[in-house]
């Protein structure tokens, strides 16, 4: 289970264990708290009360902290298994959906003809579409794309990076998305 860690503005930062969130909390770095608890982990008796110390660990949590980085500047990192999720494992030239050991990377504009290895040149494709187009461009091999790449948002970027999303953290993420996401279509 992954704890989706914010900045204090709401901005995506990562995914961290629960033990990364309890150091957050330990050093008081957490400012605000979302979603369900998750978590209560029980450290010493404290020598004068008595009382056991305990720290509740919730789904998100915002830190202090600003990032020295513009987060809609980030371009996410392209991954087979994100660009198969961000394509809904569907082939882009014959349209069917496939499982993820039965897709390819597919270059619209090849590398053979000065194509790069970036989102907006790159689509989900089955590996006998993949074949059949060959080293040529979807005009070339007379096979249209049935959709259009794009660069997956920082929100989506986040979806696409963990499997295993609570429904909190999901509703979290999902508020966010761009009008124009592809994701739950």
């Amino acid at each position: 289970m992954k704890v989706l860690k914010l900045s204090a503005q709401g901005l995506p930062q990562s995914w961290i264990s629960l033990e990364q969130a309890v150091l957050h909390y330990a050093a008081e770095e957490v400012r605000w708290e979302a979603g369900a608890q998750v978590a209560v982990f029980r450290g010493g008796h404290n020598a004068v009360t008595g009382k056991q110390s305990t720290i509740s660990v919730n789904s998100i949590i915002g830190t202090k902290g600003v990032p020295n980085i513009n987060p809609f500047e980030l371009k996410p990192g392209l991954t087979n298994s994100k660009l198969f999720a961000r394509d809904q494992n569907l082939c882009a030239y014959c349209g069917d959906q496939f499982l993820e050991t039965e897709l390819t990377r597919e270059h619209i504009i090849p590398f053979g003809q000065q194509g790069s290895d970036h989102w907006m040149n790159v689509v989900t494709a089955c590996k006998s579409c993949n074949h059949r187009k060959g080293n040529r461009t979807p005009e070339q091999s007379r096979m249209p794309l049935l959709y259009a790449p794009y660069i997956p948002s920082l929100w989506e970027d986040f979806i696409l990076r963990n499997r295993r999303i609570l429904s909190d953290q999901m509703d979290f993420l999902t508020a966010h998305l761009p009008k124009t996401s592809r994701f739950f279509i």
